[in-house]
């Protein structure tokens, strides 16, 4: 009898889900994208599923369906899921699948874009960085390497997610294929090789490429719906679409930017909403669809933040935070750029729909200062060296992301300017381990007058690479640490220790047992615990630290730097602890500092010189 009722109950959830997968269409009308043969206008947001912990993603789409969105957007990223050649993870926060199916739970529809390539403000532009130690490896190209890679990619989050489109009974509406490929190059085969890869990887549904206005001509692939970003004139979204889309519709902006991001050393950017809701309501009023970048930010956490690099301006790499002035905020309140947006979109509402009320904005904590009791000298615990004649990359070391170590020995007694040539990106310059200078690839300087003692002198250059190119044709030039060579008074230094320092695990760094080794003033990893008896969202105060890496539980909060925007770091509740946590601080420029506290508010508009 057992074993009938099982039978009966495993039909019925066989039926329950043929009837799902049947249950809804999505496809390009006339003029409208047409659900369920019925027009339907996209209005979505874009959130990422990264820089969101996975405990609040659930909190973030309800206010999302809140504001009136009834669509999420996320990028899919190739280093977070394949981090080392053939090793794939969508385990934990890179669970993208549950991702979407959590949006199904909260009745949201998904518009994914897996491409290889995502800009994003994030490293190397979401690529993994060992396709920079494949010799010959090109990237958005048809070189033979990455194409093979890229398809072994493709088709492993096809596994994961191709299942989830609508025509699969999923709530995932479209797929974009590649990412502003137009303002990068303008190859149609290139293009091509990528829709049928995608295709091939399961991604049948309807397809769609995206490019700012005057890019779509070499972006754009004929047969997959054209899509603009950056342009909110309804009359122009239309005429820049209509030329490569027999003059249908329906028409979509897949990047609507009433926000921006914020690079190291420049003021917070923000962007006064006024300015965007007759935009919003016109873009509405008009039937066109929209994707709102970012409609929330979150946090760029650990070493995955990216950076631009311009002809005409310096390296610009990006914050940990990517508050982005977005409707909600970093933590995950809403904002007046959100109830003026949802203001808007409730007056284009269907007949008869109501939005669900605002969530109320979570509660913040004050921390009060706690001493962190446990220094560990970096230079005092090192990793066993790697000897070469000449500096070697971080690629050439097989090591991703973190801080690399170069040690020689040099003749003293003399003066002299020490070079080194294209340095990637940010070095602290030491002589028998006492600071004498800071390299910084920013503001182009890449030397320094230095005297050195009498006899034979340790020089270290500790090297920081603070996140690849994500945009442009310097996608191509991303190596990071000392790429080319070192000179001092005019005579290249060779033969080098070198020291690889990823802090991929800082649990892991202790200090060495050597009796006698000088501490010098170089970079310390500080350690300690604090108490706390609730756990709300508060905001670390690094103001009075100079620049490092700070590690919560285990978790990796992000970068920190007095030079600002920035000034704290975002500690989301889901990762504190009742009773005992336990933190990490990496200092590179101020290691006699040992206190620290938290605020209840943010600080992201402080630069200074």
């Amino acid at each position: 009898m057992k074993n009938r009722l099982l039978l009966i109950t495993l039909l019925c959830l066989s039926l329950q889900g043929f009837s799902q997968q049947a249950k809804h269409t999505f496809k390009l009308g006339e003029a409208q994208f047409l659900l369920d043969d019925q027009p339907f206008q996209i209005i979505s947001g874009e959130i990422h599923y990264p820089r969101v912990p996975r405990e609040a993603w659930r909190a973030r789409m309800k206010m999302a369906k809140a504001m009136g969105l009834n669509t999420i957007g996320t990028y899919v990223f190739w280093n977070l899921h394949e981090p080392e050649k053939g090793k794939f993870d969508f385990s934990g926060n890179n669970d993208i699948a549950a991702f979407v199916k959590i949006a199904t739970e909260e009745g949201l529809w998904v518009i994914l874009r897996p491409s290889p390539y995502v800009c994003a403000e994030w490293e190397f532009g979401g690529y993994p960085y060992w396709l920079l130690t494949e010799k010959g490896l090109e990237v958005r190209s048809k070189e033979k390497q990455y194409l093979e890679e890229y398809r072994k990619y493709i088709i492993e989050v096809g596994k994961q997610l191709a299942p989830l489109q609508i025509n699969h009974g999923g709530n995932v509406l479209m797929v974009q294929v590649e990412n502003e490929y137009g303002s990068y190059a303008a190859d149609k085969e290139y293009l091509d090789i990528n829709r049928k890869m995608f295709i091939e990887a399961g991604f049948d549904g309807l397809l769609y490429t995206c490019d700012p206005e005057s890019d779509i001509v070499g972006g754009h692939l004929k047969g997959l719906l054209p899509a603009i970003n950056g342009q909110d004139n309804p009359e122009r979204v239309k005429k820049g679409i209509n030329q490569y889309h027999e003059g249908k519709g329906p028409y979509f902006i897949a990047e609507w930017y009433p926000a921006w991001f914020d690079w190291w050393g420049t003021p917070h950017h923000t962007v006064p909403v006024e300015k965007y809701v007759d935009k919003l309501d016109a873009v509405l009023a008009a039937g066109i669809s929209i994707n709102m970048y970012m409609f929330h930010g979150g946090t760029t956490r650990g070493f995955m933040n990216g950076a631009n690099y311009k002809d005409i301006s310096p390296y610009e790499p990006q914050t940990s935070s990517y508050d982005y002035d977005a409707p909600v905020d970093e933590a995950g309140n809403v904002t007046e750029k959100f109830r003026q947006f949802r203001s808007v979109i409730e007056k284009h509402l269907p007949k008869g729909e109501k939005l669900p009320e605002i969530p109320k904005n979570k509660p913040s904590m004050a921390i009060k200062p706690f001493k962190l009791t446990n220094k560990v000298n970096v230079f005092n615990a090192l990793p066993k060296a790697v000897k070469s004649e000449k500096p070697l990359t971080f690629e050439d070391l097989k090591q991703d992301y973190g801080y690399v170590l170069y040690r020689a020995k040099i003749a003293g007694g003399r003066k002299g300017l020490l070079q080194v040539k294209q340095l990637r990106d940010y070095a602290l310059v030491f002589v028998n381990q006492k600071r004498v200078g800071i390299l910084d690839r920013r503001t182009l300087l890449d030397s320094l007058e230095m005297q050195l003692p009498a006899g034979e002198v340790q020089l270290d250059i500790f090297v920081e690479n603070m996140g690849r190119i994500n945009f442009g044709k310097y996608l191509l030039d991303n190596k990071k640490g000392i790429t080319e060579r070192v000179s001092f008074a005019g005579t290249e230094v060779k033969n080098w220790e070198i020291f690889s320092l990823p802090f991929n695990h800082i649990d892991a760094v202790t200090a060495k047992s050597q009796s006698g080794l000088k501490t010098g003033d170089g970079p310390v990893i500080q350690k300690g615990t604090f108490k706390l008896s609730k756990a709300e969202d508060t905001y670390l105060d690094m103001t009075n630290w100079g620049k490092g890496v700070v590690w919560l539980n285990g978790h990796n909060l992000g970068k920190y730097w007095s030079i600002g925007p920035q000034q704290t770091i975002y500690v989301p509740k889901e990762w504190l602890k009742v009773g005992v946590n336990e933190i990490s601080v990496l200092e590179l420029l101020r290691p006699e500092k040992n206190e620290l506290e938290a605020r209840t508010t943010p600080i992201l508009d402080q630069v200074r010189k």
